[in-house]
Parts: C-alpha cells; sequence; structure tokens
C-alpha cells in the first residue's frame, strides 16, 4: 500500500461537475489500495473573485480580516470534495490547514510553514478514510489568527503534507498534462518533459513558469519529496519532478529544460549615483527595509566627467511603489540625482541542466533574439539558467524564437483543458 498526496487547483474544481470527475479519481486511487490526502485550492478563480469584493468594501483591507475571507474558499472546496466522495461510498474527512497541523508563522498573506503536525489527518486515514485538507492556509500558534502562504500555497501544503507524512509521491493535478517547455498558452508546440531535476524546475518557478510555485518545489528538494505533476482532465503519465543523488544524474541531462517568460516584474534605476565606496549597500539595504525582493542588478561603468553611475534593477511591480517611496525619501542621504521606473518589461529565461557541460549557449540565445530584432536590456546568469529583460511587448515572440532557436518545439498542439490563467 502507498501514501499518495494528491492536490488539485483551482480550475480541477472550478464547477460541480469538476468536483464530482476528481472525486472518481480519488475514490479510485483508494480503491486501488492507496492511502490518499487530498490538498484542494478554491473553486476557479474564487480567491481573485474574494480579493476584489474585500478591495470594492475598503481598499487596502488589513491582513488579518483578508486572510480570514480569501480561507474561505478552500474552505467551499474541501467540504464540497468530501460530499462527492461520500456519495461514491467511501468515506472522507476535510480538514482546514489549522485542523490538519499547518503549523505557520505571523505574516498575513506570505506566511511560511514552521511545523506540519498532522495527527487527524493519520487518524483519518487510520480508518481507511480520505484526508481533505483546505490549501494555501495555516495557523500561528502564537497570535492564534489564521494565515495564508501566498500565491501556491496549496502546492506549499501539499508538499509539506507529503514530507511530514512520508508519502511515496505528491501530486500535483492542474489543467495542463505536466511541465512543458514554455507555457502551451503562449507557445501551442510547446513539448511535455517527461522528468526533470529539482534543480532545473526551480530555476523555471524562479524565472516565471507558473506550473509550479518556487517554494513548493524548494520544499520538495529539501526534504526529498517527489512530484508528480499531470493532468486531472485525463490519465496521462505527467511529468516527474525528481532529486538526484548527490554526484549523480538519473537522467540524462537535455541541454535545454525549458524557457520561461516573466511579465510580474519592474525595473528601477537609480540615476546618477555617486561612485564611491558604499552606495550600493546604502541602496539596497533601503529597498530591502521596503520589503522588496530583488531579481536582476545591474551597474553602468561610471561616467568620468561626473563620477556618477545609474544603478538598475529589477522586481515585482507590487513592491514597485513602496521602493519608490522609500528611495525618494532618502535621496539626499544617498546622493542620487533622478529615480525611473518602467513596469513594461518582460524577463525571458532559458534553464537547463546541460549547459555546465555544452558551449555556445549564449550565443545562440542572443542570435535568435537578434535576428528577431528583439533588443536585450539586462543580463544575468546563473550555472544552469541565462536570463534576459527585454520589452514587455516583445516578449511572446522572444519565447517563440528561442523555444524553436533549441529545437524545443512538439510535433502536436499541447493541450490546455481548462483554467482561465488569470
Amino acid at each position: 500500500m502507498s501514501l499518495i498526496v494528491q492536490k488539485y487547483g483551482g480550475s480541477s474544481v472550478a464547477d460541480a461537475e469538476s468536483i464530482k470527475r476528481v472525486a472518481k479519481r480519488i475514490v479510485a486511487t483508494r480503491k486501488a489500495g492507496n492511502d490518499v490526502v487530498v490538498v484542494v485550492s478554491a473553486m476557479g478563480d474564487t480567491t481573485d473573485e474574494l480579493m476584489d469584493l474585500a478591495n470594492e468594501v475598503v481598499p487596502g483591507p488589513s491582513g488579518r480580516e483578508l486572510d480570514m475571507l480569501l480561507t474561505a474558499g478552500e474552505r467551499i472546496s474541501m467540504a464540497l470534495l468530501a460530499m462527492a466522495i461520500k456519495s461514491l461510498g467511501v468515506e472522507a474527512r476535510s480538514y482546514t490547514g489549522s485542523q490538519a497541523g499547518m503549523i505557520t508563522d505571523a505574516q498575513h498573506g506570505s506566511a511560511r510553514i514552521v511545523d506540519v503536525t498532522p495527527g487527524r489527518v493519520r487518524a483519518a486515514l487510520d480508518i481507511g478514510a480520505v484526508a481533505i485538507v483546505a490549501g494555501f492556509q495555516g495557523f500561528n500558534r502564537g497570535t492564534g489568527d489564521i494565515t495564508t502562504l501566498g500565491r501556491g500555497g496549496s502546492d506549499t501544503t501539499a508538499v509539506a503534507l507529503a514530507a511530514a507524512l512520508k508519502a511515496d509521491v505528491c501530486e500535483i493535478y492542474t489543467d495542463v498534462d505536466g511541465i512543458f517547455t514554455t507555457d502551451p498558452r503562449m507557445v501551442p508546440t510547446a513539448r511535455k518533459i517527461d522528468r526533470i531535476t529539482s534543480e532545473e524546475m526551480l530555476e523555471l518557478a524562479a524565472a516565471g513558469a507558473k506550473v509550479l510555485y518556487i517554494r513548493a518545489v524548494e520544499y520538495a528538494r529539501r526534504h526529498g519529496v517527489t512530484l508528480h505533476v499531470r493532468s486531472s482532465f485525463n490519465d496521462n503519465e505527467g511529468t516527474l519532478v525528481i532529486n538526484p543523488v548527490d554526484g549523480e544524474s538519473s537522467v540524462e541531462e537535455p541541454l535545454i529544460a525549458g524557457v520561461a517568460a516573466d511579465l510580474s516584474q519592474a525595473k528601477i534605476t537609480v540615476a546618477g549615483v555617486p561612485d564611491i565606496p558604499g552606495k550600493a549597500a546604502q541602496i539596497f539595504t533601503i529597498v530591502a527595509q521596503a520589503g522588496a525582493n530583488i531579481d536582476m542588478i545591474v551597474q553602468n561603468v561610471s561616467a568620468a566627467a561626473t563620477a556618477r553611475t545609474d544603478i538598475s534593477f529589477t522586481l515585482p511591480k507590487t513592491d514597485g511603489a513602496p521602493t519608490l517611496e522609500a528611495l525618494e525619501a532618502a535621496k539626499e542621504v544617498i546622493g542620487f540625482e533622478t529615480l525611473q521606473y518602467d513596469d513594461q518589461i518582460g524577463k525571458l529565461s532559458l534553464v537547463g541542466a546541460g549547459m555546465r557541460t555544452n558551449a555556445g549557449v549564449s550565443a545562440k540565445l542572443f542570435t535568435a533574439l537578434f535576428e528577431a530584432g528583439i533588443n536585450i536590456e539586462m543580463i544575468s546568469t546563473s550555472e544552469i539558467r541565462i536570463s534576459v529583460v527585454t520589452r514587455a511587448d516583445t516578449i511572446k515572440e522572444a519565447v517563440r524564437v528561442v523555444h524553436s532557436a533549441f529545437d524545443l518545439d512538439g510535433e502536436e498542439e499541447a493541450k490546455v483543458h481548462g483554467g482561465t490563467g488569470r
């Protein structure tokens, strides 16, 4: 008997018919002799709709009350799914995040898991029931408050439960057939990847690939959880995210695993910074205090005539306004001349473990973009990733030409079964 944790996203439980279809899949897994724990997201776009409603009532609602509101979505899903499973003759018990033992820190809206004590989940399994857990939410012991884990929180919930219960596999069900070489909504000829290392998946997730969220991948890698990303709309094999043993590779490493695009970032340029030691430290200390998560950084060569330089960096658009405000308040201390804000950028990232042992990847990437007439504004690299920033309105074409240049196109169009992409 295997212990399987299954996570179903919002598009998989978007309506009554979808919930009944998911229930049949869960019951089939249970009747095959497996213990099953299920983590569910809110139905469809429920979380976004609740967020919109909150902002209509009051702009900038408090974090505590917003978390209380948003966790209602998952509670609806878990209860309805439990009803559907029971109607098929299998016992099911639904639990909120706190009931399932998801203990978090006190940060509303982006809490981190600090402990998992799944006693009630284990008790349900012991009597042969399917345990259904509301994703995205937890409980802080210090404040006694409900918290939410942020975007992708249901993935993180599933991985954390799989680790705590020592599950054989954590299946992440979504509206596509697995992990693709790029977003099939952007490039229909994207090819499904059968196996990918957790290292490559971390880079893709960090670069903007939405099929798995970086915190979930990071947690799975740290705790040795095997992920299986697959569609809830068919029985096809999906993509295995594996954790190779240190110093070994359990798969033949392809040159390029995939191409990711990210349109959620903006660029801030601090222009006319005195080119003396300590100024970059001042700037990024202020940025950190504003709570911004920095991605790429570029500093220009100092102008000889002025002994000043420009420092540019990218960050999430949501962090743009508070960061600009914090920097402007420190203008006299830092001594820069102007701030420039650009939210019309896009980031393209090329990821592949094979980059370590293959020359010419950068040349092929830059040549493909040059031949398409696409200008590069910023570049950053890691051992297995190259990222470039370009204009937002050229990012789709950039992904298409780079995907084609590295022979990643498949013979058939990828199928997206559901979801609005919101």
